[in-house]
């Protein structure tokens, strides 16, 4: 397929026992469920030893109390504050980068800016903002807010939050604290300054930032979306998205959709990463690889009944066909995925299942090293992909045998670092680091 002059973009998302829903079932697993500092550390760091470009936080907020039995089988969350988590993190590695999701509907402007401009100068530069919209029933009572805002509601607020928090990094020169001056008595020049005086739709503010502009000028922004409205948000502020496609047809649509929004908005396409989930299995063979992946798969448990996209699915035949189902309001483009595959595969809902939900609608790759980065390979030269969000079934060990035989492969093919050359996450990306509004 010859070597792209671009480079591959690779980011480990993990979660504490894998992405399979059975993982934290797997004879590998010795750990009780109390979150451990040590296991998160020690995972950034294997990311960090592979030359990952990020290391990615995710999170789900929200339990709801009468759902506690169908809860108590589910051992994929339960884990640290992501804020708080990646400050320990950002301690303890030195050049990966560190992406932490905030959801819009939970905070303020301000206090996202300042937890954000503090991570980026803990970190030396190498935050990234997951920007997140998504409001469930569960979220909305966890939080006390009364009621749940619609789809479009979201993004719009979730489109001025962004804009607010991108004032405020820029209230103050690049260089306002650079130079106190002792004798005169002054620890920073007033003209450095610059308040942000804002009202809008969703928030009015006065301020300037009680913490210097972040090293990076403003964290790298992600997003996830795979809906038109989430398309049209990432082509206006992401610069990193996270999307999931099952084919490289549906993953090149998407990725000259989004680049080509992006341009009609007066963006550099080349600015916007596109980095697909990538569930992936491998090992020596791709026998030994499947062999892996099945035992995952012939864990998983039908007895206590089927949720798919929340729907509880227990009153229909499980090897029948998928009902006619409710839109979400959360993640509609992934849902129209999964029902798109359903009725084109005529897949009943044990299979879809076992195709869909068990990857989280990502592509799948199992086999051995060279089919894992043929596979890699095809989708970022044929333009499906920037690089991948790497999200192993099994952890920690599936991403240790990532890291062991795909990477090698990766960087033999001339398309993944072998050491870093920047230290800042803008940089392990080749993005620009924005200026000042003052000085734009």
């Amino acid at each position: 397929m010859g070597n792209p002059r671009r480079q591959l973009v690779l980011n480990a998302f993990f979660q504490r026992f894998g992405h399979h829903p059975t993982a934290w079932r797997h004879p590998s697993q010795k750990d009780d469920g109390v979150p451990r500092l040590s296991w998160w550390v020690q995972a950034a760091r294997m990311a960090e030893e592979a030359k990952f470009d990020a290391f990615f936080l995710a999170d789900f907020v929200g339990r709801a109390p009468d759902q506690l039995e169908e809860a108590s089988r589910n051992g994929q969350n339960y884990q640290f504050e992501p804020l708080t988590l990646m400050s320990a993190i950002a301690a303890s590695t030195r050049h990966v980068g560190l992406v932490v999701t905030v959801n819009t509907n939970f905070s303020e402007p301000y206090a996202v800016a300042r937890a954000l401009s503090s991570l980026d100068h803990i970190s030396g530069g190498r935050v990234g903002w997951n920007v997140v919209s998504s409001l469930s029933d569960a979220a909305s009572k966890s939080f006390g807010l009364p009621h749940t805002r619609g789809h479009g509601e979201r993004y719009e607020r979730a489109a001025e939050f962004v804009e607010v928090a991108k004032a405020l990094w820029d209230s103050w020169d690049d260089d306002a604290f650079q130079r106190p001056n002792r004798e005169s008595g002054r620890f920073f020049e007033p003209a450095s300054a610059h308040p942000v005086r804002h009202r809008g739709e969703h928030f009015a503010i006065e301020a300037v930032l009680d913490v210097p502009r972040p090293i990076q000028g403003h964290p790298v922004f992600v997003q996830a979306g795979n809906s038109d409205t989430g398309r049209d948000f990432a082509a206006s502020i992401a610069e990193m998205t996270y999307c999931s496609a099952q084919s490289l047809s549906v993953a090149q649509e998407y990725y000259a959709d989004v680049k080509r929004r992006a341009a009609q908005r007066g963006r550099d396409p080349d600015h916007v990463k596109i980095t697909p989930g990538l569930s992936v299995v491998v090992a020596e063979s791709d026998g030994a690889a499947q062999d892996r992946f099945d035992d995952l798969q012939n864990a998983i448990d039908f007895r206590h009944g089927v949720r798919v996209a929340g729907v509880d699915l227990s009153g229909y035949p499980l090897d029948g066909p998928l009902p006619d189902l409710p839109e979400s309001e959360n993640g509609k483009g992934r849902f129209r995925q999964m029902v798109e595959l359903a009725r084109r595969e005529n897949l009943t809902i044990r299979q879809l299942v076992l195709r869909f939900s068990v990857s989280r609608g990502h592509l799948q790759v199992i086999g051995s090293p060279k089919t894992v980065a043929d596979r890699i390979e095809e989708w970022f030269v044929e333009r499906g992909a920037d690089g991948f969000n790497v999200v192993p079934p099994l952890l920690p060990s599936g991403f240790v045998d990532f890291a062991r035989l795909v990477v090698p492969e990766l960087q033999r093919r001339g398309l993944f670092r072998r050491e870093y050359t920047g230290s800042t996450l803008r940089e392990h990306l080749g993005l620009p680091r924005p200026a000042t509004r003052r000085a734009r």
